[in-house]
């Protein structure tokens, strides 16, 4: 008897290949996803599976797991996630800022933000900036430089800036303030002149410091923007948030928003990235330059 084309159910027909030890199943990808989105707010597209396989292997290893499917099992099925989870959150997490990136900022503040903060406030007054995505620190460093050269000019104010983010391990190199001289490129002659220090070791010629003076202006902390509520002073002159909205969802990117303005005091100032300023849509803030939004 001939044989019907039809498939024989052998009890193997639903089968699928295995996905190789070495790579993340879909599912673990999607329980994953779920998880940065609810600690982070930040969104793991399926197009990000590659990536996250490749930053992962980092922590595989360092949790003494043979493969990426083992350490899938040991956060959710053996109970590693509860010791990993910060970990986890440090390697999963993008971290892409430059010195002086949006250069454009930093000359509205300059030449516009504090001269107007400065006009409401009493004599001497301390001006607060919070640069509140601050990945390894260059935003504020920035911004430090920024205020320094003002605040040596004028000797009218003094100033305080806080650096947050969820990120253990830019933080740390946020708060040594060590950098490979290339990513001294973009800051201003005169300024890296001023406040970036060159080592005299030989074997560290490669790496340069953000001089004394400026690191005691600044504090870095480790904080979630995902948390209802910040630990901070709801008096803060300038906040900025760049380029880490985009990786949230509309209710995310609304609610981090409407926190940071309620940190802000009247007149003070948010700023956005450029590709974010249709997100702030906040009742008491007007927009005053690119992207740069006013607390009313």
């Amino acid at each position: 008897m001939a044989l019907s084309s039809a498939v024989v159910d052998t009890g193997t027909r639903a089968a699928r290949p295995p996905v190789p030890s070495d790579q993340i199943s879909v599912a673990d990808f999607g329980r994953l996803a779920d998880l940065v989105t609810r600690k982070t707010g930040i969104k793991l597209p399926p197009a990000k599976r590659l990536m996250i396989e490749g930053r992962l292997r980092k922590r595989m290893r360092a949790c003494n797991r043979p493969n990426l499917d083992a350490y899938c099992r040991f956060l959710f099925d053996q109970g590693g996630l509860e010791s990993e989870i910060v970990h986890l959150i440090d390697v999963v997490t993008t971290n892409k800022t430059d010195f002086f990136r949006e250069p454009e900022h930093l000359h509205f503040m300059e030449n516009h933000m504090v001269d107007a903060l400065l006009s409401q406030t009493r004599p001497r007054p301390l001006l607060k900036v919070w640069s509140a995505a601050s990945s390894n620190g260059a935003e504020a460093w920035s911004i430090t430089m920024v205020l320094e050269d003002i605040a040596r000019k004028r000797r009218t104010f003094n100033y305080a800036i806080l650096g947050t983010d969820i990120s253990t391990v830019v933080l740390e190199q946020a708060r040594r303030a060590v950098y490979p001289v290339e990513a001294m490129a973009p800051v201003p002659a005169d300024k890296r002149q001023r406040y970036v220090m060159e080592s005299r070791v030989p074997e560290l010629r490669g790496e340069v410091r953000i001089v004394p003076e400026l690191r005691r202006r600044v504090r870095f902390d480790r904080m979630n923007l995902m948390d209802t509520q910040y630990p901070y002073d709801r008096d803060v002159d300038i906040i900025f948030l760049r380029n880490v909205l985009i990786y949230f969802d509309k209710a995310n990117q609304e609610a981090v928003v409407s926190r940071l303005v309620g940190h802000l005091r009247r007149g003070g100032y948010l700023v956005v990235g450029h590709s974010e300023s249709m997100v702030v849509n906040a009742a008491d803030v007007r927009q005053v330059g690119p992207t740069v939004f006013q607390k009313s």
